[in-house]
Formats: structure tokens, sequence, C-alpha cells
């Protein structure tokens, strides 16, 4: 991290409500969690007592086998933020130049800013295109935050492939592919990937997820992580939630038929964009977006304001939770 660049660098916006009388659609985050995580995790308080194994053994087979890499190349991470952070530090010193995609998360050019490095705004659904020569990294969310649009794989691959060959890092950001059955760029050379357990598996005050290197990049991500980056609660409950292939498969089905259905509603009132991702991009047209979320926030529902994001002036994002939830959502949205 560069000390002359700390001072300059400011927080970002995120969704998510602490507000217990509201219903949160503002948050990516699946309502539900795989059963039988509350006894895990009351079984590893015990283990708490003393230092993880630092290693990790377990967590790494499970983060390999659900990412489809090698064990030795999963590094593991308290959330996919802090892998992001891992990734910039090892690929970014002062004055690189990074892609980054728009509109997309926030902490992308907050952790480059922190690393002294210079973010260059790419339209996210461009920036494979550019060359990879003019960048010390570039990153890619797949699917991409807020809009929901997944990358082609082919033309993924491809452009890792341009990137290894210009020694150009990328870092391929996938908190959300897990929605999906799309395959990870885990074990990719020349990538470093983060992955998070906060989105599919409901679990965000968990912090754990993990990043995947393959050679020398893998190398450099185990060398900078800090030692006992996951503790022992988050990393018994974190193996358990990588195993449970069915309540991942539930999921997804859930989150498709779901999404569909709403985007299927709320096209009478606003603009939706496609989306393989659990949330919906909303524009709100003529409409003042935040006067639509403080409307729905008076109803006792709390959405995203899109606006925080680069390039968005007329969007809110919602997120896709259960039917049930879901209705509500749509009942307080008509005629906003």
């Amino acid at each position: 991290m560069d000390p002359d660049s700390v001072r300059e660098v400011g927080r970002v916006p995120h969704g998510g409500s602490d507000d217990p009388d509201l219903l949160d659609f503002s948050a990516n985050t699946n309502p539900r969690t795989p059963e039988g995580t509350e006894s895990v995790y009351a079984d590893a308080l015990d283990s708490a007592r003393s230092y993880p194994d630092d290693d990790y053994p377990e967590f790494r087979t499970a983060a390999a086998d659900f990412a489809g890499c090698n064990p030795e190349e999963v590094v593991p991470t308290p959330g996919g933020l802090a892998a992001l952070r891992l990734a910039f530090a090892t690929g970014v010193s002062p004055g690189d130049a990074v892609a980054i995609p728009y509109p997309s998360f926030g902490e992308y050019a907050r952790e480059v800013r922190l690393q002294g490095g210079v973010p260059e705004f790419v339209p996210h659904d461009e920036l494979l295109d550019v060359d990879p020569k003019n960048f010390a990294a570039a990153v890619v969310c797949n699917p991409n935050n807020p809009t929901g649009d997944a990358y082609d794989s082919g033309a993924l691959r491809e452009f890792a492939d341009r990137c290894r060959a210009s020694d150009t890092l990328l870092v391929v950001d996938e908190a959300f592919l897990g929605f999906t059955d799309r395959s990870s760029m885990a074990g990719t050379e020349g990538v470093a990937v983060a992955r998070s357990l906060t989105k599919l598996f409901g679990l965000p005050g968990l912090r754990a997820g993990f990043a995947v290197g393959a050679g020398t990049v893998g190398d450099d991500l185990a060398t900078v992580r800090r030692a006992w980056s996951l503790g022992t609660p988050s990393a018994k409950v974190g193996a358990y939630c990588l195993r449970q292939r069915e309540f991942v498969a539930e999921t997804r089905e859930r989150v498709r038929r779901e999404r569909s259905r709403m985007a299927d509603a709320l096209a009478d009132e606003f603009e939706v964009r496609s989306s393989e991702a659990p949330f919906l991009l909303l524009d709100t047209g003529e409409r003042d977006p935040a006067e639509v979320v403080e409307r729905a926030r008076r109803a006792g529902v709390a959405i995203r304001d899109a606006t925080t994001f680069r390039s968005l002036d007329s969007h809110v994002r919602v997120a896709v939770r259960a039917p049930d939830e879901n209705d509500r959502l749509l009942e307080v949205l008509a005629g906003v």
C-alpha cells in the first residue's frame, strides 16, 4: 500500500440496511443459508480457543473443489474484498495504470488508488477490447455489478491470454458467479480470481472468501496473505457451505425463476436490464431515483440508489430474494 495515497482516498457507498423494520433489497445476498450452518458454527467455537491451522487444508480443498482448481492455488481471505486487495497489492505499483470497468463495484478504483495506482475507467462491455499492454492490471467483474450481465467465456479467456502475453495481471471478481452455471477462471495462468461466501451463502458477516492464483500469481498472493487470515468459525463454516451442492443448485434455480418473474412484472414501470446475477438494474426514466428509493423505504422496503455507480444517473438496483419477499417488493414498486 502506498503511504502517500492513503490520505487521499475516501470510502465508497455500498448497499445494505441494518434497520430491522426494513425488508432489505439493497444488498445482493442470499436470504437463505445452507441447513446445518448454525451447528457447524457453534461446534467451531470450541476450536477457536487456539490459533487456526494457517494452512487451512479443509477450507482450501473445499474451495478448490468448488471453483475447479488445485488446493495449493487457493489463498484463504476474510471475504472477497480482501482477496481483491491481495491481488492489487501484488500487481499494482505507484503510478501504474489499471483498467477498471464502469459502471461496476466502486471498491476496485479505491483499492487501486490505495496502492498508488491510477484507475483508467473503461465501459464494462468494452473492457475486453482494451490493449493490455497499456495497463499493469485489468479488472473484470463477472457477472458485473450492478448491470448483471456476464462475459462470453471464450472472449474472456482470449483476453486473459492477451493479458498474460503482455505481463498484465488480470483480476477477475467472481462474487456472483456462483449464481450461474458458468465456469470459473480459477487456476488460469496470469489471473487472480476473487471469490466470496457473502453472496451465494447469505453470510456477509462471516467474512470468508478466497483468492485463486496459478504459478507466480499464486505464489505472490500466498506471500502477501497475512497469517491466520481466516478465523476458525469462518474456515469451518466456509468449508461446510462450499460443499453444499444441492443448496447451490436450488439457489440458482430459485434466483433464475424469481429474477425472470420480477423482470416481467417490473417492466411495466421500469426499463429492466437483463441479468444473470441475483439482482436487477432498473432505469427509473424521468423519475428521480432518490424519490423512488425514499418511497420504497416509507413502505418498509430498502432498495439501492444506483446513481452512486459511475455513469448511472437514473437507476436503482433491487436484489432477488425469496418469492414472498419479492411479491412485497413488486407491490411496493407498482405505480411509484
